[in-house]
């Protein structure tokens, strides 16, 4: 186990990732520790920079899905009609 620690810390950052998401890259990188602990930093790293884009880019609760615009020449005529149902027939 002692092996492995000393070799991590003699050894250059092993894991790297760049994060694209849209126009935006991002690099991400971990310096020390073994392996499993430099993975586990860039997944921290990575869902810290995803949360921060999500939260940048995200949407207004106010906006319409619909254009109001559209919505408001259907409001005199009659709602579209289903077409019709087939019957079952009993035996």
């Amino acid at each position: 186990m002692e092996d492995q620690t000393a070799a991590a810390t003699t050894l250059d950052s092993r894991v790297k990732a760049n994060l694209v998401l849209g126009a935006e890259s991002f690099a991400i990188s971990s310096e020390s520790g073994i392996l499993s602990e430099q993975l586990a930093a860039m997944k921290e790293k990575s869902m810290e920079i995803l949360k921060g884009y999500i939260t940048k880019h995200n949407v207004p609760n106010d906006v319409p899905d619909e254009s109001i615009e559209g919505s408001s020449d259907d409001e005199g005529e009659a709602p579209a009609k289903n077409p019709p149902k087939k019957s079952r027939k009993q035996k």
